[in-house]
């Protein structure tokens, strides 16, 4: 194995590491992850019942994995512009309320399919 290969690989376990330690730590201070979390739990087993097959068992689950990244992202924009300073500046708002509206389009995404799966289910 060349030491370029080498490299990549040994990145690949203090990497994991890191992102572990990131969905601790959102999951230890975000409340709204810790109830997004709880909805996938939730919803994971319900999708596997409702889908007709794989496509449609991914279209659902992505929905709420979305919600997930999407907060996962705004927390991540919140914790380093809390870090810069807590006075208000305008573009320290404009980027919480960006982070804020990943989520919120997330969660329409999450709505449409979500709620076209039950309407066909009527």
């Amino acid at each position: 194995m060349s030491s370029k290969q080498q490299t990549h690989l040994g990145r690949f376990i203090p990497a994991i590491k890191h992102s572990l330690l990131g969905l601790k730590a959102a999951y230890q201070y975000e409340i709204a992850f810790r109830q997004e979390v709880f909805l996938l739990i939730i919803l994971l087993p319900s999708a596997f019942y409702l889908a007709n097959d794989f496509i449609e068992f991914c279209l659902l689950i992505s929905s709420v994995l979305g919600i997930l990244i999407a907060e996962l992202l705004n927390s991540g924009i919140e914790a380093a512009v809390d870090r810069i300073s807590l006075e208000h500046h305008e573009l320290s708002g404009r980027a919480k309320d960006l982070g804020s509206a990943a989520v919120f389009v997330a969660i329409i995404y999450f709505v449409l399919v979500w709620g076209y799966k039950i309407f066909t289910l009527l």
